[in-house]
């Protein structure tokens, strides 16, 4: 292992996060909220660690990164990111611990939208913007971003992209991967600048299109106003919001080809027609359970179709206390936490490419019973599936349960109640935000005990990072010559 890249890398990356403190900077400058200093003492103290880590450890040679040392960076990365982040919340005052400053941070950064924030609207306008930002850097990975605009180590990148891009095959659109990165990053804030275009036409300020455009596109979820969407009471706004979330939770290579010409490669891909099948089918299903709960057929489906996609592309937006609803509508929204959206996406969760992997290979097994010397194989657009690819899924899936269940019963251990428990959990190694019981749409997470806010955080970092970046940190083998 060899740590001057980790560090090097770590200083690069400290560096492009001082320098986007910038951006609150200048709100602070125009709204005037005396956030000012503690802004600019937490760009200081982030560019001087960055500056002093990258000369300290500059790379002279032009190797490549090992699997080991690209999966180092990524986790090292992002813990760094989540720290640097959470000095303007802490000397800002936002919050009075710097466990909910770090909490806060890692939330935004790893697009989990779980708040601890009690009063969000009285929070300086500064702050709420960077709070923001980190979700939108977040949601594209800002491992990826670093690929495309800081090659400053001159070495192979290819192992960091694997473990950052959340899927089990991550899609390479040029033979270089910086262009890759850069590709992605480019299809990302164009559809981002075409949200806060639509959401500016519907009324919103600039300030508050902004901000729900950073945090739409991360599948975040974040808000600026302490009842989330539903303070705009706008069916346009819920229309818009609702589109965009849709998109980022589709494949961003798919957006490429479409922008290339190319929109029947959404129709084509299976894993698209998958997740937008599921959207619909679950959607149905709710507004049908809720209607008695609303005057007519067509509330129920503007509130089911809102907080349905919102749920499954793991963004967190609320539009109704979905809390007051049918018990069954309640267990469907748990279980829409766990599957998540398409892989490629900016969407958290186990993803749905995993789920149809996993269930066509329950289909093969069942079948294998029926036929024992049939041979039939796994196949995603009617292309097969290694051995490999389809026992890192089951890998996966049995990782993901597991330390679902474990950080359960840990919490619960806390003295929280069981519904929190499991809620939360899901909710922040699926990276969606709110949750049932006390951590419900019209609730937060402030109440829950510091060492649990800890364990929350160590599972939105496991959700972000797809678990086995994180996970594999903890093995004994993984340190080891």
């Amino acid at each position: 292992m060899r740590w001057r890249y980790i560090l090097c890398f770590v200083g690069i990356l400290s560096i492009f996060l001082g320098l986007t403190m910038i951006i609150p900077l200048i709100c602070s400058f125009l709204y005037q909220d005396n956030t000012s200093r503690p802004i600019l003492i937490s760009a200081a103290i982030t560019e001087t660690i960055g500056l002093l880590l990258f000369y300290g450890f500059r790379i002279q040679d032009n190797d490549h990164i090992s699997p080991r040392e690209g999966i180092a960076i990524v986790a090292m990365g992002w813990i760094a990111a989540s720290f640097f982040s959470a000095l303007p919340f802490y000397f800002g005052h936002a919050f009075d611990t710097f466990t909910d400053a770090f909490f806060e941070s890692v939330s935004g950064i790893t697009t989990t939208g779980a708040s601890v924030m009690t009063n969000i609207e009285a929070v300086p306008y500064s702050l709420l913007l960077w709070r923001s930002f980190i979700q939108w850097l977040g949601g594209m990975g800002i491992i990826v971003l670093s690929l495309a605009i800081l090659p400053l180590l001159g070495v192979g990148g290819m192992q960091m992209y694997k473990a950052e891009v959340p899927s089990p095959v991550p899609d390479k659109l040029k033979p270089r991967i910086r262009d890759t990165a850069m590709i992605l990053w480019k299809v990302y804030a164009v559809i981002t600048l075409a949200e806060v275009f639509f959401l500016l036409f519907g009324g919103m300020s600039l300030y508050d299109a902004l901000n729900h455009a950073f945090t739409t596109m991360p599948t975040g979820g974040f808000s600026t106003k302490n009842t989330s969407i539903t303070h705009f009471d706008s069916i346009y706004i819920e229309t818009v919001i609702t589109v965009f979330m849709l998109l980022a939770g589709i494949n961003f290579s798919l957006h490429y080809q479409a922008l290339l010409g190319k929109p029947i490669t959404f129709w084509k891909d299976s894993e698209c027609r998958f997740f937008l099948s599921f959207v619909l089918i679950i959607t149905i299903i709710v507004t049908i359970n809720i209607y008695p709960v609303y005057e007519s057929l067509g509330t129920a489906f503007r509130y089911a179709s809102f907080q349905v996609v919102s749920i499954v592309t793991t963004t967190g937006y609320g539009s109704a206390d979905y809390e007051l609803w049918p018990s069954m509508t309640q267990i469907i929204l748990l279980l829409c936490m766990f599957i998540g959206a398409s892989a490629g996406s900016t969407g958290g969760g186990m993803k749905c490419l995993r789920v149809m992997i996993y269930f066509k290979y329950c289909y093969k097994e069942l079948i294998s019973l029926i036929h024992p010397r049939a041979v039939r194989q796994i196949k995603v657009n009617f292309k097969p599936v290694s051995s490999e690819v389809v026992s890192s899924v089951l890998g996966f899936l049995g990782l993901f349960v597991g330390v679902f269940a474990i950080s359960s019963v840990m919490l619960a251990s806390m003295g929280v109640d069981l519904v929190t428990s499991f809620s939360a959990v899901a909710s922040a190694i699926g990276n969606i935000g709110p949750g049932l019981g006390t951590v419900g749409p019209t609730d937060n997470y402030a109440s829950l005990p510091a060492l649990g806010k800890w364990l929350l955080v160590w599972c939105m970092l496991l959700g972000r990072l797809e678990i086995y970046t994180i996970i594999i940190l903890m093995l004994p083998e993984f340190w080891r010559k």
